[in-house]
Parts: structure tokens; sequence; C-alpha cells
């Protein structure tokens, strides 16, 4: 069983709901991201998704794209976000890490290294933004071989034909985008979400997160009423970017921690 199913399954025995934080690799420079990594850990993430910076985001909107153009003047690749994953699991050999970005680092890379490279540095999980499941068949088969789930994005115009499609090879869980549009947007309906879940959990016993435009403890709850997991990006890339250097890991640890107090009020 993998480290995110463990999870899950641990989640699911306590009642509770996952909170899923995420954070841009190497933003706001290299040597604070396994700090703020640990960070999230200590104020209630059970997962993290880990971006990995790209010049072309084509799902991020301009927070999380200025985190990885930050990222990326430090030199940060994928590469470097492996040695990071790895340097993280040094200390914390329990909370999941998914990496989350965008094919061509590792088509660059060659998908076969960069899974031997990712199993090595203790990566649990791959979402791939622009991996349509036609052409990541392969890749999904060679990550489970190599203990590490693929994990697929669904959205408000997604079809039953393509969930049913996405069903079949998601592992770990699904990421539903709650809107129409990039990361960062601040017109969540919830009651598009309530109306589009149970058509998900009809076609996957996988555990189902919802992100995209959830900015506060509120809504946060009011997702996990509804989900099985909630995935806050933006808001915390935001904490990172307004916050002097000196106060980053403590603001965004009391971020996650009023995010985890509300969840668990639902």
């Amino acid at each position: 069983m993998s480290r995110i199913a463990a999870t899950f399954n641990k989640l699911q025995l306590q009642r509770k709901k996952a909170l899923i934080p995420f954070i841009t690799a190497g933003d706001p420079e290299p040597s604070m991201t396994v700090g703020l990594m640990h960070a999230l850990a200590k104020g209630g993430a059970d997962i993290i998704e880990l971006g990995v910076p790209f010049s072309d985001p084509m799902a991020d909107g301009p927070t999380i794209q200025r985190s990885s153009e930050r990222a990326l003047k430090h030199g940060i690749g994928l590469k470097q976000v492996l040695n990071l994953v790895a340097e993280f699991r040094k200390t914390d050999p329990d909370t999941p890490v998914v990496l989350m970005g965008y094919a061509n680092p590792i088509e660059a890379l060659g998908y076969q290294k960069f899974i031997d490279l990712a199993e090595a540095s203790g990566v649990d999980g791959v979402l791939v933004v622009d991996y349509p499941p036609e052409e990541s068949v392969e890749l999904a088969k060679h990550l489970e071989r190599h203990h590490m789930d693929l994990i697929y994005l669904l959205s408000p115009t997604t079809t039953q034909a393509r969930i049913e499609q996405v069903a079949k090879l998601s592992r770990g869980y699904v990421y539903y985008v709650s809107l129409k549009g990039v990361t960062g947007a601040k017109h969540l309906d919830l009651s598009d979400v309530a109306e589009k879940l149970p058509q998900i959990h009809a076609r996957t016993k996988l555990p189902v997160g919802v992100g995209f435009g959830i900015r506060d403890a509120q809504t946060a709850k009011a997702v996990a009423a509804l989900a099985d997991a909630v995935v806050v990006g933006s808001r915390i890339v935001e904490e990172i970017e307004n916050s002097p250097r000196q106060d980053v890991t403590n603001r965004v640890s009391a971020l996650v921690k009023d995010l985890r107090q509300a969840i668990d009020q639902r």
C-alpha cells in the first residue's frame, strides 16, 4: 500500500478529511523549501503537493506563475526538486509528497530516469497537468510498479466518459478542479462541486480532493463537507510571497493550522 493510500485509510478511520497544501519548490529560495515542507506537515498537512517550477504553466494563475519564476531564477529544475524531496525524507519518512507540474521536464529527463530518481528520493505521487490519459498509460503502469501513484485532474467540463477513463488509470486520489479557470481564481461555486462529486464517486472508489479557489478557512470547511480532501495552493503561495523572509515559515505554518482546524470542525 502506498503512503497516500495509507494516509487516506487512516483518515477514514478517524472520520477526518485530508488537507493537501501546495508550495512551489525553490520559492522563495531553495534553502527554505525543506523547512517549509516541514512547516506544512507540522501545521496539519496530510499530503504535500510540491510544484515543479516551469516556464509556461498553463493551468496556473499569476500567483503560482510568479512563484515558478522566482524558483527558476534560482536554477531549480526537476532534478533539484527531487533532491529537495530526498532531503525532506531524511527527517520525515511518513508524509506523502506529490510532485505537481508539467510534462516537458519529465520528457526532457526521460520518464524512466525520472521514475528511478523519483522513487529513490521518496516521491509518492505525480500529477502532470498536461498528460492526458491517452498518452500516459505506460507512465501510469511504470509508476505503479515503483510504488508511486499517477494522479489526474477532472474539471466541471469533464464528460462522463472521460471520468470513467480517468478513474481506470488514477491511483492515490482524484483531483477535482472546482472551477473553470486557473489557480487563484475567486469564483468557487460550491453548488457545482456538490453536483459533480457524486458523479465522480459513482465511478471510482478513490478519494476525491477538491482544489482551485479555496482561499480561506470557511471555504475549506465547506469543501471538506463535500470532498475527501481539500487542496490549497495559491493562498499559501501568497503568504510566502508577502511575508518577510524571517517570518515565512511561521506564517505558513499558522495558515495551515487555521485550515486544519476549520476542516476538522466541519
